[in-house]
């Protein structure tokens, strides 16, 4: 009776802690704005979209964030298609945030193309084209390959996401299972299978580092796989804030080759015996005194030993989870003081529990204690509570509203990894139930060596006996002691804990998979919903609606802010006059629910072409009247155009209905 009322006591903590993190989330959500991460255009020089009158000297973008810049980030195509650049783009008067690149002289009047490409401040290359014309607007026929998109080659993408995985998941080995041997066992650093673990972690974090850093210049420049042996791209690589997070983590694995050996050599020692005395009189309290004092004496060396690589441990895996969080998400955006220790926080605790579970499972195979298993428990459930802390303010963070969760493919890939977790944390919770049964069953051990200690030694047979019964007899007796060998440790209950920590460490693979996905991702705003929407199918399964050159096209986009004012709800139209490419007459309407046209304190167009990665081209818009605007659009490509209209009702409610269509 008291065993189950101390179980729905345990029930009912669980549930309080799940509600109010769930009510934690829910209020974090509800109020948060959108977070700033990867860089975007904010202007440029010539105005997107302008007429000049005479040809510019240079051009100039001026982004969200600073930007990494390579030879050819900036380019200008003319309506041929031919560069008119000089060439290698700089920071325009040593601001970050900027890029410039001049123009050849003479150029003739007509439209022009700008693609760009760069590297934001979270390490993620960006990427995006503009027009404007000299003189007047012109029919462009810009080559698709010669613009710059922000998408890498196939097999490097996937080379480079495969190393950045590989590196996630030895860090967890590496550090977890230090911290295992170090709080929980440290006996287990003389076990071949936990060294060859430690090796295995700082041997793959080693590996992928290097890989990373060789493949992140084809990455960032979208060329092929053969440019990862280019020194000129590694140096240019090293000079990116990522490039220098990743030179640190070489040189602090450097220093954690020497921890290692450290580690292994000075818990790996077996302990010095106590000096031999009798037992001493239990009446007599100063000899018992006397006894203890020198047992805490003989074992205090140990303790130190193991405070001592405890402290050093924890500095280095500080600095080396700050090379990922330094050079990620958590360095830009709002809150960069509180998102950077809490990144740290994340990763250590990811790795305690993820790493930890790879070393218990060598710890159960070789029989250890339920005291053992105890105290990773408990060194599990708090870094599952710092993972829930730090993952709910990260969600918050990156998602800025409840509609990113399924509108972005940052917040698709939030939902599976919490869904990840979740699991995990159900497979956790069968494995306490197999440590409670461990507990209460401490006999199973002392029954296996029993049972192996009856086991008869093979008796020496002469080499001419030739008697085929009693070689058979002999070789069952091997084969049963080869398996007790073997099977050492392994009593149902710690078997059955074993299958479970295994499943669990399985699903960990999963979770380190979709955070390496995640942090590849742009976090949910409004200019991931726009991407999303330019890629995603027209509703109902309908073609985009193709548009015949020279014909005015209406394109219709129903739009809800949410809001509660009359301009909350309705139908935006865009037209295109003529629908073709080159320079459009653009013209935009919107209407109320009752038909009738409403004003909104803001209203932004853009066009994207996905398939080649061109845009978003916004279209400055003149007001001819309530609800009314006026625009001239460049499309200089035929292809499948996504239209996007920004339309925010009131201080705090706004959304971004969008709509495909084809041209040519």
């Amino acid at each position: 009776m008291q065993s189950a009322g101390l179980e729905k006591a345990t029930h009912r903590r669980i549930a309080g802690v799940f509600a109010v993190l769930g009510a934690l989330l829910a209020l974090m959500l509800a109020g948060a704005g959108p977070a700033s991460a990867h860089a975007t255009l904010d202007s440029t020089d010539p105005r997107q979209n302008s007429v000049v009158a005479t040809a510019p000297q240079a051009v100039t973008l001026t982004f969200s964030e600073s930007v990494s810049l390579s030879s050819d980030s900036v380019r200008v195509l003319d309506p041929a298609g031919k560069p008119v650049d000089t060439g290698n783009p700089a920071h325009a008067d040593g601001k970050g945030n900027t890029a410039r690149v001049g123009l050849k002289g003479g150029l003739a009047n007509g439209t022009y193309t700008v693609a760009w490409r760069a590297v934001s401040d979270d390490s993620h290359p960006v990427g995006g084209a503009f027009t404007f014309s000299v003189g007047a607007p012109s029919d462009t026929s810009v080559s698709a390959t010669a613009l710059q998109g922000a998408k890498a080659d196939g097999l490097v993408a996937a080379l480079y996401g495969t190393g950045r995985t590989v590196a996630y998941a030895a860090f967890a080995l590496l550090v977890g299972v230090a911290a295992f041997v170090l709080v929980c066992w440290p006996a287990g650093t003389a076990r071949r299978r936990v060294q060859r673990l430690l090796m295995t972690g700082w041997t793959a974090l080693l590996v992928s580092t290097v890989a990373v850093l060789m493949l992140r210049g084809p990455y960032e420049r979208g060329s092929g796989v053969g440019q990862a042996f280019d020194l000129s791209l590694v140096r240019a690589t090293l000079d990116e804030r990522i490039g220098t997070a990743l030179a640190a983590r070489l040189l602090l694995l450097a220093a954690s080759g020497v921890f290692l050996s450290l580690l292994v050599g000075q818990l790996g020692q077996p302990p010095k015996p106590l000096p031999a005395a009798a037992e001493p009189d239990r009446d007599d309290a100063e000899a018992v005194e006397l006894h203890e004092l020198e047992r805490r004496a003989a074992a205090r060396p140990q303790r130190e030993v193991r405070l001592g690589l405890g402290v050093a441990g924890l500095v280095l895996a500080v600095a080396l989870s700050a090379t990922w969080v330094g050079a990620d998400h958590a360095s830009v955006g709002i809150q960069v003081w509180l998102a950077l220790p809490f990144g740290v926080l994340h990763l250590i605790a990811m790795a305690l529990w993820l790493g930890g579970l790879a070393a218990l499972l060598v710890a159960l195979r070789e029989g250890v204690g339920a005291g053992v298993v105890d105290r990773f428990s408990k060194i599990a459930f708090g870094s599952v509570a710092v993972l829930a802390v730090t993952g709910v303010y990260q969600s918050w963070r990156g998602l800025g509203g409840w509609g990113a969760l399924t509108g972005t493919e940052y917040g698709r890939l939030l939902l599976v990894k919490s869904g990840c977790v979740l699991v995990m944390l159900g497979v956790a919770w069968m494995s306490r139930a197999w440590l409670a049964k461990l507990r209460s069953t401490p006999a199973e051990a002392a029954e296996v060596e029993a049972a192996e200690a009856e086991l008869p030694e093979p008796v020496a047979v002469a080499a001419h006996a030739e008697d085929p019964v009693r070689q058979a007899q002999l070789e069952r007796q091997r084969a049963v002691r080869r398996s007790a060998g073997r099977d050492r440790g392994l009593t149902p209950t710690r078997a059955g804990l074993r299958r479970s920590v295994l499943v669990e460490a399985l699903v960990a693979v999963a979770v380190l998979v979709v955070t390496t996905m995640l942090t590849n991702s742009p976090p949910g705003r409004v200019a991931g919903e726009v991407k999303a929407g330019a890629a995603a199918p027209v509703a109902d399964g309908a073609a985009a609606p193709q548009t015949e050159p020279g014909r005015t096209v209406d394109l219709k986009l129903p739009y809800d802010t949410k809001g509660r004012t009359p301009n909350a709800k309705g139908t935006a139209t865009v037209t295109l006059n003529p629908a073709r490419t080159g320079p459009n007459e653009v013209r935009l309407a919107l209407d109320g629910a009752d038909g009738q046209p409403v004003d909104v304190p803001e209203v932004q167009l853009a066009f994207t072409l996905p398939d080649r990665d061109l845009g978003p081209l916004p279209v400055a818009l003149t007001p001819e009247g309530v609800g009314r605007w006026s625009g001239t659009a460049q499309l200089p490509l035929a292809g499948t155009w996504v239209v996007s209209v920004q339309i925010r009702s009131s201080d705090i409610d706004q959304t971004t209905p969008t709509q495909q269509f084809k041209i040519g």
